[in-house]
């Protein structure tokens, strides 16, 4: 099992912006050979900071199908209009891959 996911610093009062174009989106992740599942986190408010920290999180058989994803035409259009919208982050999401050593 191998999960990938990328951490959002969503800009104060963008959080509701920012869960719909989540919600909204035209997802093809379910088409893809390995995608287990998809989960939009929200994590705790930076006041001092100014931002709402979110994850985007996804589980797939092997690392080989996340890589696949990445380099497929599903991931080129759902990713084709990020950044050409209003501002909703303070700077671009990271990326953290993690490979399951043991699990229930």
């Amino acid at each position: 099992m191998y999960i990938a996911m990328n951490r959002f610093k969503v800009l104060k009062g963008s959080e509701t912006d920012f869960e719909n174009l989540w919600k909204n989106r035209d997802s093809k992740l379910h088409e893809m050979k390995g995608f287990r599942t998809f989960h939009l986190l929200r994590g705790p408010v930076n006041e001092t900071e100014g931002y709402t920290l979110y994850a985007s999180h996804t589980v797939w058989e092997s690392e080989d199908d996340f890589i696949a994803w990445t380099k497929s035409q599903n991931f080129r259009d759902s990713h084709k209009n990020a950044g050409t919208g209003k501002v909703l982050t303070a700077g671009h999401p990271r990326f953290e891959g993690f490979s399951a050593i043991e699990g229930a």
